[in-house]
């Protein structure tokens, strides 16, 4: 019998396998996202077809401009996370991209005008603070260095972006329906971005569609099934701590299979931001329960 805890063990170990397989596929970023939104989203329109599942009907014009809005930050996610892959290391890109919550939680402060509560506020600080010191530590390596992490960040804010904008429409519409309609959008988006900037979307080789492939099904697919199915489980809350797991995977795959140094301050950063990142989960979950129980 599959267990509910082999199955979040192979979503986390899929998604750490996402930075590794960029790392290594020999195309361009853009053409990575495309690939990555586009073969998943044709997989999910695929089961829903198997399924029987009407997709542009079951979505209201309000819900499909913010499907629309979703998608575009879910673009903007893969498309600078992806890229700056190309500039710093793997154990950067992905804790700093990691930290998307903490900026959940504060546009849900500045938008929302949802206040924050201390546990999350001091998860914040250690999530920001080791930012800092990462980027302090990078900025020895050149611009390079400093766009990659800049890019990170900047896919952590589509990450939160793209978690604002679906949060009400997940509430609404079940998950296939919801990452068919995404993932959809993402794709023609950034397929539009890459064609814009005249990056090609074929003539690759062989092993460049199979890296392709790869990252669109391994993290994507079996990676971001298995989290969803798990919340059958789990709570949000616990999926997202587990998912903290990532950045430590792709760290020790990236020393191992792509020779990547790590040293003693970027190992405390990262950890420093994982801390920051869970505890700004645990808070914004604390202020969930109290604010279900005042109802």
């Amino acid at each position: 019998m599959i267990t509910p805890f082999f199955i979040i063990g192979a979503g986390v170990i899929s998604i750490s396998m996402a930075s590794i397989l960029i790392k290594l596929c020999p195309a361009p970023p853009l053409v990575i996202s495309a690939y990555r939104l586009g073969l998943a989203a044709l997989f999910y329109l695929f089961i829903g077809r198997i399924r029987r599942k009407p997709l542009w009907r079951a979505f209201s014009p309000s819900q499909r401009r913010w499907a629309l809005v979703s998608g575009l930050f879910l673009s903007i996610h893969f498309m600078a996370w992806i890229t700056s892959l190309s500039f710093t290391s793997v154990a950067s890109s992905v804790v700093l991209v990691q930290t998307f919550p903490v900026f959940v939680a504060l546009g849900s402060w500045l938008i929302l005008g949802e206040k924050p509560n201390r546990t999350t506020m001091a998860g914040i600080f250690f999530a920001l603070t080791g930012s800092l010191v990462i980027s302090a530590y990078d900025s020895g390596g050149g611009d390079s260095r400093a766009l990659g992490n800049l890019l990170a960040v900047l896919g952590a804010l589509g990450a939160a972006g793209y978690f604002l904008a679906g949060r009400k429409l997940r509430a609404e519409i079940d998950t296939l329906r919801y990452v068919s309609m995404v993932y959809a959008a993402a794709a023609l988006i950034t397929i539009s971005a890459a064609l814009f900037i005249r990056q090609p979307l074929v003539g690759f080789s062989f092993e460049t569609y199979w890296y392709l492939v790869a990252i669109a099904m391994i993290p994507q697919v079996i990676g971001h099934t298995s989290l969803n199915w798990a919340l059958k489980y789990f709570s949000a809350t616990t999926v997202s701590i587990f998912t903290l797991a990532e950045p430590l995977g792709a760290s020790v795959l990236a020393v191992w299979i792509l020779h990547e140094s790590m040293t003693s301050a970027k190992i405390f950063a990262g950890l420093l931001i994982l801390c920051g990142v869970a505890l700004t989960i645990w808070g914004e979950r604390g202020k969930e329960q109290a604010g279900s129980q005042s109802r």
